[in-house]
């Protein structure tokens, strides 16, 4: 084993030890939960009064911010397939449906898993919540640090490379590259309706997974259809805006759950807070449901100035080359060249 290969195996062990740390902690936090005495026992007294439209919306966003990104990756791995290459296209989107319906199926698969779960009565929700926003706080780091910055594409661009270069194995890698590119997306989708679906039902739920979807098809379309005219910088920014409000509009849901069951204090704001502030953006007149909000705000501008830091500012003071956030789709490449 050479020295060049021997640090990014090191770094991949330690990445994964991190990893298996958190997910360590993770599992024992849920558990604390799941075991700990609670305040109301009826799941209808958790949480506050939302109402229909709001649902909806709220599912609506999370459907087209994560399709959003599904189409951006989407757009990105298949920029270059043109002339020749255009057969190419057809395995990859293969791989985009089966995501799509892989994600289907996996809402009947951890339906199944909440329903065996329903013993814990209004702790569920409280669990749901709080597992949605670890997991969106790892999305967001994730976000503003990878994909908001060119080495999104560039990640996509090697991946597609050596594909390409595997010979019989080539249809089977394009295959996989448009599952991997659009299933985690709809994963997540799945993961953070929960919470809302536990609230409303199921009905109200699918009316926003609805608007959502038909919302991501007609961006779908414009994307292909103006490919090259696309403010890509912009449509990054504006799906990372959104993960970042509904990172903190579901922590002010899960906090007022969390007060209700007793797992956090209530401490009453000195004034009066709207009701529709609670019932659209789930903003509640206690400290602690408040404190925690700023906390994830707080959390994703910090993630985004520490990415400047990182990639931009301390690369500027070393006179390195900065990363950039791509203008443009990427440049198509001769037909014939992986």
């Amino acid at each position: 084993m050479t020295a060049g290969t021997a640090a990014p195996r090191r770094l991949n062990r330690v990445r994964l030890a991190w990893w298996t740390a958190g997910l360590l902690v993770l599992c024992g936090i849920v558990y604390l939960m799941a075991t700990a005495d609670t305040g109301p026992s009826d799941p209808t007294e958790v949480g506050g009064p939302q109402s229909h439209a709001t649902v909806v919306f709220n599912s609506a966003v999370i459907v087209f911010r994560e399709g959003l990104e599904a189409i951006l990756i989407f757009a990105a791995v298949t920029a270059s397939m043109m002339g020749g290459n255009k057969g190419n296209r057809r395995p990859v989107a293969a791989g985009a449906g089966i995501a799509f319906a892989a994600a289907v199926v996996t809402w009947f698969v951890v339906q199944a898993v909440l329903q065996a779960a329903a013993p814990l009565g209004a702790k569920l929700e409280g669990i749901t919540g709080f597992i949605a926003i670890v997991v969106l706080l790892v999305v967001m780091n994730w976000f503003v640090h990878k994909v908001y910055w060119s080495e999104w594409i560039g990640r996509h661009h090697r991946q597609r490379r050596k594909v390409l270069t595997r010979g019989s194995a080539v249809t089977l890698g394009l295959v996989a590259l448009g599952f991997t590119s659009v299933y985690r997306e709809g994963f997540e989708v799945v993961l953070f309706l929960q919470s809302l679906q536990l609230k409303a039902g199921t009905a109200t739920v699918m009316e926003g997974v609805a608007i959502g979807l038909a919302g991501t098809a007609a961006v779908g379309v414009l994307t292909f259809w103006l490919h090259h005219k696309l403010p890509y910088k912009r449509m990054l920014v504006l799906t990372g805006v959104l993960l970042g409000v509904v990172l903190v509009v579901m922590t002010g849901g899960t906090a007022l759950t969390s007060q209700d069951l007793g797992w956090l204090p209530s401490t009453p704001l000195p004034f009066a807070v709207p009701g529709w502030l609670g019932s659209w953006f789930e903003i509640y007149g206690t400290y602690e449901t408040i404190a925690c909000q700023l906390v994830a705000a707080i959390f994703v501008v910090g993630s985004y100035v520490l990415a400047q830091h990182v990639k931009v500012r301390r690369p500027q003071r070393r006179g390195e080359s900065i990363a950039q956030r791509p203008e443009t789709p990427p440049v198509r490449e001769p037909v014939g060249v992986a």
